[in-house]
């Protein structure tokens, strides 16, 4: 098992990476070149940027129970689709229940904007929104060891 991060622009690279070398789990952070990770704790693989390449990149080297962090849900259907087990920032465990409507959700939103209608953006991100992530991360990491 190794822990995969849709870097770009995550808000909890920190928090996935304390626990995976708490865990001695490794992990890989993906990112395109519009975003610079300097670490010494994770493995980091860049790639150019262009539509979804970090996305494909990831895809390509999941593997069967690997735990993919992303708030990208077609990254996320993906990973499902090859056996792995995907999670938001938020500390959502995206499941085959949960996919259909969140793919739908994304497709009437993407067309409202299409049209000319706004949708709301991200709220501030919260404290209790990273526990939430650490306490569903750290089940998650504990049912697979």
């Amino acid at each position: 098992m190794k822990i995969l991060v849709d870097a770009d622009a995550c808000p909890v690279v920190d928090l996935t990476v304390r626990e995976s070398n708490k865990r001695q789990i490794p992990i890989i952070l993906i990112t395109d070149t519009s975003h610079v990770l300097n670490r010494t704790d994770a493995q980091i693989i860049t790639v150019e940027k262009g539509s979804d390449s970090a996305d494909f990149k990831l895809v390509n080297l999941v593997e069967k129970n690997d735990l993919v962090v992303t708030q990208d849900y077609g990254l996320a259907a993906m990973v499902l689709a090859k056996g792995g087990r995907a999670l938001n920032q938020n500390g959502m465990i995206y499941s085959e229940q949960n996919m259909d409507t969140l793919l739908f959700t994304r497709h009437v939103a993407k067309k409202v904007r299409m049209a000319g209608g706004r949708t709301k953006g991200p709220h501030k991100r919260t404290k209790e929104q990273d526990e939430d992530f650490l306490r569903t991360l750290q089940k998650m990491l504990e049912e697979n060891i």
